[in-house]
């Protein structure tokens, strides 16, 4: 470990929690150095959705850069950023009516949602953004702005203005009507609120907790946007491509919003990508005013395109994944049960899924770092790290599952026998 602490920047993080060198990973599981397998219920923190190297996806780009096909073109065009357009079109925009125009804005989701802001506050003239309390959006500072956690907004260093904050669902008492603050400073003169030029939301919170927003809030969240007149902006980062069961995490609640996010694991191999989709009447840009050196990496392309075809073809894959989200719900009620006392209950939708913990205590990082020694990642999110994250590969077997679960139970059970021992 030497080299990293003697080279590495203190900002490092996941190595922290996973005290080991990685070196080989297949599937569902990854390596050591040593041989050691882990089995991964993480996922890339969403990036991996089909699994370390995919056969078919390595064997794609395998070819493409064994031919000497272009890797790096910026914005020109290519074959590959064709031929994933055409894809994306077909498989993705066409079987849900949805009329996007695409937008590569750089390699990594924080460049998505900076250009979606962005082209927001082009679009309409307006600077205020509406985001919501638990949000996470991304750490360069346009997506920081409109983040919640306070110890990623602390390092900003600078204010983080031009935002408003609003409960998101099941974030007050359940019994104020859903966005009866938000209308009310919107239709006040004198509330202070400039009047918005979007809305950006996420319909799972994934670092915020695994907060499920529900159809009904969605739809609502949506009228709302159109009555004032004001963009929504659905940032699908982290569970966009699957993750939920149906492509979008939207498509549920029966909404077209204005401007979506993708990246993680919209190059289907981990490889850096990011799209911003986004109503025809919407591209206003100018050429070259939002731009980067990393926007056209044609390698993501190839993944990218592939997966789509080899996964979304058809609703196999999305009904495969409805129905294991449903058989880790069942084996998480099963752990929530056995903990009730510490107040343990599942959240999630599809393959985001979390066992949290009201009890005070560090019970969920205990449960991930109990899962590390028996083999298993996983990661903690909300505000105070209390639930226990997990995001397998989509490709996983019943049997990964059942076998990642069976370490999380007893993970679980060890957690909360130290959780109960006195100081």
């Amino acid at each position: 470990m030497d080299t990293f602490q003697r080279l590495e920047s203190e900002v490092r993080g996941y190595c922290r929690n996973w005290p080991v060198v990685f070196d080989k990973a297949v599937g569902s599981h990854v390596y050591d150095e040593s041989g050691k397998p882990y089995l991964d219920f993480f996922a890339g923190a969403g990036s991996l959705n089909y699994g370390h190297n995919n056969p078919e996806l390595k064997t794609s780009l395998i070819e493409y850069l064994t031919d000497d096909r272009i890797v790096h073109s910026l914005d020109a065009y290519s074959v590959a950023k064709r031929e994933f357009l055409k894809t994306f079109e077909e498989l993705i925009l066409k079987p849900r009516n949805l009329d996007y125009k695409i937008q590569f804005p750089g390699p990594a989701g924080n460049n998505a949602v900076e250009a979606a802001l962005k082209l927001a506050r082009k679009y309409t003239g307006r600077q205020t953004i509406i985001n919501f309390t638990n949000g996470f959006h991304g750490m360069t500072l346009g997506a920081l702005a409109v983040t919640g956690n306070s110890m990623k907004r602390g390092g900003a260093g600078v204010p983080l203005d031009h935002v408003a904050t609003m409960p998101f669902d099941n974030y007050l008492d359940g019994k104020t009507p859903d966005f009866l603050w938000l209308r009310t400073l919107l239709d006040d003169s004198g509330s202070g609120l400039d009047a918005p030029a979007a809305v950006i939301v996420e319909g799972i919170q994934g670092e915020g907790g695994i907060n499920v927003a529900s159809a009904e809030w969605l739809r609502g969240l949506s009228d709302l946007c159109q009555e004032y007149g004001i963009l929504l902006i659905l940032d699908d980062i982290q569970m966009g491509c699957g993750r939920t069961g149906r492509f979008f995490s939207f498509e549920e609640a029966g909404i077209v919003p204005d401007i979506v996010t993708l990246s993680k694991s919209i190059s289907g191999y981990g490889l850096p990508m990011a799209l911003t989709l986004f109503k025809r009447e919407l591209d206003v840009w100018e050429p070259g005013e939002h731009n980067g050196t990393f926007r056209g990496f044609n390698p993501a392309m190839v993944t990218g395109a592939e997966a789509l075809r080899r996964f979304w073809s058809d609703d196999a894959f999305a009904e495969a994944t409805i129905a294991k989200g449903n058989m880790v719900e069942a084996r998480l009620a099963e752990m929530a049960a056995e903990h009730a006392d510490f107040g343990a209950h599942v959240r999630g939708r599809g393959l985001a899924r979390g066992l949290a913990f009201d009890a005070e205590g560090d019970i969920a990082k205990k449960v991930a770092a109990e899962s590390f020694d028996r083999g298993l990642l996983l990661e903690t999110s909300g505000p105070e790290d209390e639930v226990a994250k997990l995001l397998p590969p989509l490709t996983a077997t019943e049997e990964e599952l059942t076998a990642g679960l069976d370490i999380m139970a007893d993970a679980a059970r060890a957690a909360v026998k130290a959780a109960a021992q006195p100081a």
